[in-house]
């Protein structure tokens, strides 16, 4: 059974909630500023990763790993570093989607680091739920509405196949300079995504209470 680390950065969470039982028992990491939002809902982390400039302070009542704030890594990619290291193959991040474009941006880097490395990985946030494919599949439940949209990531994606959506896709081409992917929607049937060659970010509506689809 996988082992699932559950990261919290710094980024916007609006309305989202979560508990320590919501969490199901995954090793927590706080990834600098991520540890305010935690500490203001009652959960203290397993270990507390990062530079802590956002922060502004070391935490005294967890594990903290201190990074120099010079550093090539960002404090969200030190906190998979350390998921990986600690037998993680699935990873939730939180607070990792808005706030600065920049780091928006980087965090879907890090969602590419992690699929190249056979994980599952997904950025939440109270609504919306993003994903990295490499030369894989992603599986949807019936249960899923709304829309969702594919953008190719470090170059074209191949062999992109799409099914059980209202626009499918079969054995196509996304390529950088054509948002080809933007607004498909689900249908109520089991949908599904498959990426031959390349990495496709998947982009969907995730009301909290939703499952979140199988990479395969």
């Amino acid at each position: 059974m996988s082992k699932t680390c559950c990261i919290f950065g710094a980024g916007e969470y609006g309305s989202l909630t979560l508990t320590t039982q919501q969490l199901g028992g995954g090793l927590i990491i706080a990834a600098d500023g991520g540890y305010g939002w935690l500490k203001d809902h009652g959960i203290i982390p397993h270990l507390a990763v990062g530079d802590f400039d956002s922060l502004g302070h070391i935490p005294e009542d967890t594990e903290v790993l201190k990074h120099p704030v010079e550093k090539d890594d960002t404090d969200m990619l030190l906190a998979v570093r350390e998921g990986l290291a600690r037998g993680c193959t699935r990873f939730l991040i939180y607070g990792g989607l808005g706030g600065r474009l920049d780091h928006t941006l980087a965090n879907l880097h890090v969602l590419d680091f992690l699929a190249r490395r056979d994980c599952a990985a997904f950025l939440l946030s109270e609504d919306t739920a993003v994903t990295a494919v490499h030369q894989g599949s992603l599986s949807f439940s019936p249960e899923h509405r709304g829309t969702l949209s594919l953008f190719c990531w470090g170059g074209p994606a191949e062999g992109v196949t799409l099914t059980g959506l209202r626009y499918p896709l079969d054995n196509g081409i996304l390529t950088p300079d054509f948002p080809l992917g933007v607004s498909n929607e689900f249908g109520g049937q089991p949908a599904n995504i498959t990426v031959a060659q390349g990495t496709v970010i998947a982009l969907w509506s995730q009301p909290q209470a939703s499952s979140l689809p199988l990479h395969i």
